[in-house]
């Protein structure tokens, strides 16, 4: 109960707040760039983050200290049109945040398809903590994900299928399923760079 008060106090006091104040400054480090679909950010809600909170690695606690080792407290995404402009993105938030984890995130073997997707732990701006927060309620970091629209589409219906409280188990089948849909839009996102590409040469 008490990680429950604790939470939804930071929730409520610094999170929501933080999150508004991320979506506007990385909006305005991408004004005037093309081919943005959107910029998002928000905390992560109360539920969720209990949940999160309450996974086990073999039979002890995953996180510890959860209000410390969770990163995605607060979660920004950055929707792209093509594979080209996740680079071209990327560049920019390396440019304007501070960088503690920054990868590709694949499926380990090349016979599978999964999630997709450029993924940061990235500090907190300075500038962004306000000075009547309590200190001690803010995270040190957020998390940052950039996908193209096929990526984002794929991973929001299959974290909404397979991973949101009281989803049922999916069979092999499904998991099946699932990758094929991901397979298509791997295959989408490389079809479309393409064409892309071949109308940037034309020009």
């Amino acid at each position: 109960m008490a990680l429950k008060e604790d939470y939804e106090a930071r929730f409520d006091g610094v999170l929501q707040h933080l999150a508004h104040a991320l979506e506007d400054q990385i909006k305005g480090y991408l004004e005037g760039e093309i081919r943005i679909d959107r910029v998002q950010a928000r905390a992560k809600s109360v539920d969720r983050f209990l949940a999160k909170a309450a996974k086990k690695q073999g039979d002890a606690a995953r996180y510890q200290e959860p209000l410390h080792q969770i990163q995605d407290q607060v979660g920004a995404r950055i929707i792209s049109f093509y594979l080209s402009d996740v680079k071209r993105v990327s560049d920019i938030v390396e440019r304007y945040f501070r960088s503690v984890e920054a990868r590709n995130l694949i499926p380990e073997s090349e016979w599978e398809f999964g999630y997709f997707g450029r993924h940061y732990v990235l500090l907190v701006p300075d500038e962004l903590i306000d000075p009547s927060w309590d200190r001690t309620q803010v995270p040190d970091f957020f998390e940052l994900q950039i996908k193209t629209l096929f990526q984002h589409a794929w991973s929001e219906a299959n974290h909404d299928l397979g991973y949101k409280p009281g989803a049922r188990d999916l069979t092999p089948d499904d998991k099946r399923r699932l990758a094929f849909t991901s397979a298509q839009a791997w295959g989408a996102d490389q079809i479309f760079e393409e064409l892309f590409r071949a109308s940037e040469a034309a020009r």
